[in-house]
């Protein structure tokens, strides 16, 4: 089955799809918490399936190279397509699974809760780390060798027999530190990232939101949280958007 969901998956539009298994690594969080931003919420329900199907979508390469200074509206108008675009992927993955006999659960924009500070229960990023196409950067951004970190996330969670992928529990960012230096909310550590490293060790959530959003109302005019500075830095990046 492996094959021919990622074969449906490119054919419509993926960049990437990896399969991985999860089934241990579901949080142990007080999920009764209130959502960031918010002072009440309900509770978080999400099925703990053992595998993730992770679905990539890479940013076009122009939009990129465009956000330099400062985020675009092609840039703004890009995350939303893409956003959009995953949802579709996911749903369209879920069903066919469910279509086969087995339990799937797409984890779309509305479907994917938060608690805490900007947290979930099964992150995009950790699905995709474990599907073993790619690694967490200093930036707390998803990095993969073909597009760097130009790349938006989805995922669909599954209790159907697949077989799952080698994962990548190391970081090959190394001594680099141009996302750290570019960051203009100051955001980022520096430090390292490792899969036993809580991401309040090395990312600033908080700051990267609150100097973003101001960023995007002063230069776009949108309340949103966009820069994508360290995305526009990273070498991976760049060597996707330059050919190099």
């Amino acid at each position: 089955m492996n094959q021919e969901i990622e074969q449906m998956l490119l054919e419509n539009g993926a960049s990437m799809v990896g399969f991985a298994k999860i089934g241990e690594l579901y949080s142990n969080v007080d999920l009764n918490g209130p959502r960031s931003g918010d002072s009440v919420t309900e509770p978080i329900n999400i099925p703990n399936y053992p595998l993730g199907i992770s679905i990539i979508l890479a940013h076009p390469k122009d939009v990129i190279k465009n956000i330099s200074i400062s985020p675009t509206m092609d840039y703004y108008d890009a995350y939303h397509r893409l956003n959009n675009k995953l949802d579709d992927l996911a749903i369209q993955c879920a069903e066919y699974i469910k279509e086969q006999g087995y339990n799937a659960y797409p984890q779309t924009v509305l479907a994917t809760k938060e608690y805490g500070i900007f947290r979930t229960v099964m992150p995009h990023k950790t699905v995709a780390v474990h599907a073993g196409l790619g690694w967490i950067g200093k930036s707390a951004l998803f990095i993969t060798e073909k597009y760097g970190s130009a790349v938006r996330l989805t995922s669909v969670l599954t209790g159907a027999p697949l077989e799952y992928n080698k994962q990548i529990m190391q970081s090959k960012c190394g001594s680099c530190m141009l996302c750290t230096n570019a960051c203009p909310g100051k955001a980022i550590s520096g430090q390292i990232w490792n899969p036993e490293l809580n991401r309040d060790e090395y990312f600033d959530a908080m700051a990267c939101r609150k100097k973003a959003r101001e960023i995007a109302a002063k230069t776009i005019d949108k309340q949103i949280t966009l820069c994508g500075k360290c995305i526009e830095v990273c070498p991976y990046t760049r060597r996707y958007t330059l050919d190099i």
